[in-house]
């Protein structure tokens, strides 16, 4: 079964994959019994060799939060095969379909994972079988990050969380990248997540222009880290886009090369350049700043200075709009949420291991994502009179 990732646009989209996301799991589970119980696996070549054999399926209609689920159970010739996960008579899952979903998101051992299903419902569960069960998100995920997205956003969050995984032997960093995007509904969307060794410009260009071909045509404005060429790479892909780099990025960068006794009146002196109500008061707070500490740390000044055009473009707008294009505070705390659900595993045993917890946890932010952003009209009025009804794609 294959699920239409492309109309996920709201709680209740998300809340349906999770549902059909279920539903192929249990079928997984108890198709996985069945092998066990036969002792064979479907349309093995040797299957003529045992004595029982599959007898079709019955449809059973089980409760779950998700609201009522068919599920086809399998049957055997001689009758003797008694589903653990699904019960005979038993209809209602209770919260079996959230112990399903933890075997991904939580970054488990499969070890682990036996235990935890032998204790939950009594479910005897080979570690190979719950790999390949689990492994069942992996279309999912490839369905998810190559589905069709709006033409055009508002603002697009960018930013990456490291994790540790193996590979040949060695455990190195790498980097997945996750995009945010801001529709003209007002509503925030993971765009998706892309895995490289590590963060840099030339494989954000290659995020940029999967961006592209998955239907984006247009991006207002882009919040993103100062990684070197960042800005660049936007550009050469969206050319119309108003870049703005993390405040809060740039700040960290100065304060770390400080000295702790001196790290509060820094940032004192740098926060009034930032909160400045305009870019010309600003530029004067950063040259008062020079005036004061560019002996001691002539390194800030100079960085604040070359990065000032793509530093100061939330100055171009209204109070609402700056307060969530400033930083990248949105992603930042989804990458948060997403170490939450990692945080049992040290290291992951390969990519496909990192990416099936990453995604799970992105699902579970993205549910919470119920409404629009805060003062969204007020918003929406001010992103029209600023680049426009037709680049903003709204019809009145």
């Amino acid at each position: 079964m294959r699920s239409n990732l492309g109309s996920i646009k709201s709680g209740k989209d998300l809340s349906n994959l999770f549902q059909e996301l279920f539903k192929e799991t249990v079928q997984e589970l108890l198709q996985a019994e069945m092998d066990e119980h036969l002792g064979y696996e479907k349309h093995a070549s040797n299957s003529s060799h045992f004595e029982n054999s599959r007898n079709g399926k019955v449809r059973k209609q089980v409760k779950s939060k998700y609201g009522p689920t068919e599920i086809e159970v399998p049957r055997d010739r001689d009758g003797s095969f008694s589903p653990q996960v699904l019960p005979k008579r038993r209809r209602v899952m209770d919260d079996i379909e959230d112990h399903v979903l933890s075997l991904y998101s939580h970054g488990m051992s499969t070890r682990d994972i036996e235990n935890h299903i032998k204790e939950l419902y009594g479910v005897d569960m080979s570690e190979a079988t719950i790999s390949h069960i689990t492994d069942r998100i992996i279309e999912h995920i490839d369905q998810w990050k190559s589905r069709r997205l709006e033409s055009v956003y508002m603002v697009v969050w960018l930013d990456a969380v490291v994790f540790k995984v193996r590979h040949e032997g060695k455990v190195i960093n790498k980097a997945v990248q996750i995009a945010v995007g801001l529709n003209n509904q007002g509503r925030k969307e993971v765009l998706g997540m892309w895995t490289c060794p590590n963060e840099s410009a030339s494989f954000w260009m290659s995020v940029l222009t999967n961006l592209k071909s998955r239907g984006v045509e247009d991006v207002l404005i882009s919040s993103t880290d100062n990684l070197k060429g960042f800005t660049d790479a936007i550009r050469s892909v969206f050319p119309e886009t108003k870049t703005q780099i993390c405040i809060v990025h740039q700040l960290r960068n100065s304060l770390k090369f400080v000295v702790w006794k001196d790290k509060k009146q820094v940032a004192d002196a740098l926060k009034k350049v930032y909160d400045a109500p305009d870019a010309e008061i600003a530029y004067r707070e950063l040259e008062a700043f020079e005036a004061v500490w560019s002996k001691k740390y002539p390194y800030i000044g100079q960085s604040w200075k070359a990065n000032w055009d793509n530093l100061t473009t939330f100055f171009e707008f209204p109070m609402e709009i700056r307060k969530i294009i400033y930083t990248t505070n949105i992603i930042e705390n989804i990458n948060r949420i997403v170490r939450k659900y990692t945080k049992t595993k040290t290291s992951f045993t390969n990519d496909s291991a990192m990416e099936k917890a990453v995604y799970l946890a992105l699902m579970q932010v993205s549910r919470k994502w119920t409404m629009p952003q805060r003062n969204w009209p007020i918003m929406l009025l001010q992103f029209i009179n600023i680049f426009g009804q037709e680049k903003c794609q709204i019809k009145i």
